[in-house]
């Protein structure tokens, strides 16, 4: 992780997210998204994400080498501790740590914010192919995330079907009039 910072992302880092992103839609079933979004659209999702939740990006040198963010689980009320994780790095990037520093980050500024549980959904395929693994898994584990829902071949690309898992991680207890829970 030598050279490596972890700040806030800003809107205007859109174009070189976007970069990481594009790679994981066009060649890749990490993301279940057909079409790599314009930097515009882009940036408006980063904008809208920015008014609630934390966003970071991890710069070495000049450039980002991966970023992860929140968002909310389910939009109501009764969600209001829980948040959808979400983390991309530089094909180049992997394995170095930075995923980690990266959720460090982002589960102490959900925390700050009272976020109890973390979410991400993770493409699973029967069996590893070219375009899926189990690597985003097996990180979610390492990080302390444990399986709790699949979703079978609900996802499609790549001419092939894909199941959906969901990962969940407890950060914390949620202080309310009631006390804690």
């Amino acid at each position: 992780m030598n050279g490596v910072e972890i700040r806030a992302a800003r809107v205007d880092d859109a174009r070189e997210i976007l970069e990481i992103y594009g790679y994981y839609v066009s060649r890749t079933a990490v993301s279940f998204e057909y079409d790599v979004p314009t930097v515009e659209e882009f940036r408006q999702r980063m904008a809208k994400t920015l008014e609630k939740y934390p966003y970071f990006a991890a710069v070495r040198g000049n450039h980002i080498a991966g970023y992860a963010y929140a968002g909310p689980f389910i939009e109501r009320a009764a969600y209001q501790y829980a948040a959808e994780v979400t983390i991309y790095l530089a094909a180049d990037e992997r394995r170095q740590g930075i995923g980690k520093a990266l959720y460090g980050a982002l589960e102490a500024a959900l925390g700050e914010m009272g976020i109890r549980n973390l979410y991400a959904c993770i493409g699973w395929p029967a069996a590893e192919d070219e375009y899926l693994t189990w690597d985003s898994a097996r990180f979610h584990e390492r990080m302390g995330y444990v399986k709790c829902g699949k979703f079978h071949k609900c996802g499609y690309k790549f001419e092939r079907q894909y199941d959906m898992i969901w990962m969940e991680k407890i950060i914390g207890c949620v202080q309310n009039d009631h006390g804690l829970w």
